[in-house]
């Protein structure tokens, strides 16, 4: 009798064990130390240990060993499968063991906010891009500076970051740099739509070319309402053969975009960027220009303007002039406010 009192307590025992960690698997084990969602990124040749140390920085298992055995019995890491699949996951505040290991070896990854603006340079760009992908910002700058990998998009190495409409898309974390490349050939066809392509061709200019007179006018004000007339100012001076003779083509022909007064010695500084020597419109962009200062440009402002400069009141506003009298004029008033200022360079 007694025999049987301790065999059915040891049973009851064993039963609510079970029921308990059934209970802790099937949606109670894993638990967020905030009580909030998180991502994991997960690299290539991660290992189950290395796995479930990232995991433990954001969450708790209330029974590790639990996990251990679940892994296990699910073949997370075996002979066959060695390792996790790369990509970013996404783990809820519960979730249960099975849940996650299913999560984790089936690869059911979620894609990531890719956002890029105020880019000026390659660099920048591959540097920027990389900061958010598992991509290494070298493989990205090998692809925009070969010309024959570039050619596949009709574009140059020079113009290679036209190929770079700034938005926010969403992508894969995993992404190779071939499949970011072919996205980023996707979006741009997407931009350059038939509305915009008929644009081009009332300018009598490529789309590359839009984008470059863009990245121009983006450099030069931070006014959306001067945009268009700064866009129909260089377009009045391309079609009279005139120099273009702006100021950010120096700066970024020269490396300094620090530079707050362009001295004779920049004016000098031989390269194919520099309007001041050059005619026509630079090898390629200055910048990255945003979508909507290509539609300023696009839809630019006809004027007889050929001549402006920069406000005394140093407000990123400008002052357009038709003669070369008044624009000078306008010039001694600007530098007369940078001396008074102390602005040297």
């Amino acid at each position: 009798m007694v025999w049987a009192l301790n065999f059915a307590s040891a049973l009851s025992i064993i039963v609510i064990g079970a029921a308990l960690a059934l209970g802790i698997i099937s949606g109670k084990n894993v638990n967020s130390r905030d009580g909030e969602s998180h991502l994991i990124y997960v690299y290539p040749h991660t290992s189950e240990a290395e796995l479930i140390e990232q995991i433990e920085h954001d969450f708790a298992f209330r029974i590790p060993f639990l996990f251990q055995c679940q892994a296990k019995q699910m073949h997370l890491t075996d002979a066959e499968h060695p390792f996790v699949k790369t990509g970013c996951y996404r783990m809820e505040p519960v979730m249960s063991d099975r849940q996650v290991i299913r999560m984790f070896r089936n690869g059911r990854q979620v894609p990531v906010k890719l956002s890029f603006n105020t880019i000026r340079t390659q660099a920048q760009l591959s540097r920027k891009l990389a900061s958010q992908l598992m991509i290494d910002s070298a493989d990205i700058a090998l692809r925009l500076s070969d010309s024959l990998y570039m050619s596949k998009f009709g574009l140059t190495v020079p113009q290679a970051v036209c190929l770079f409409i700034p938005d926010t898309y969403e992508v894969w974390w995993n992404m190779s740099a071939d499949d970011l490349f072919a996205r980023m050939h996707r979006e741009y066809k997407a931009f350059w739509n038939e509305k915009r392509l008929s644009q081009c061709e009332q300018m009598h200019m490529q789309p590359w070319e839009v984008v470059t007179l863009a990245s121009i006018v983006e450099e030069e004000t931070s006014k959306d309402v001067d945009k268009p007339l700064v866009a129909g100012l260089y377009i009045n001076r391309l079609r009279k053969g005139m120099l273009l003779q702006a100021d950010p083509t120096v700066k970024f022909a020269v490396g300094d975009f620090t530079l707050r007064r362009i001295l004779k010695e920049h004016l000098r500084y031989d390269s194919p960027y520099n309007t001041y020597l050059y005619k026509g419109l630079p090898p390629g962009p200055i910048c990255i220009p945003k979508g909507k200062t290509v539609d300023y440009t696009l839809n630019y402002t006809p004027s007889d303007y050929l001549y402006m400069c920069a406000s005394p009141a140093l407000d990123g506003t400008h002052r357009f002039s038709r003669s070369y009298v008044q624009h000078m004029q306008n010039a001694r008033e600007y530098q007369r406010e940078l001396n008074k200022r102390g602005i040297r360079k």
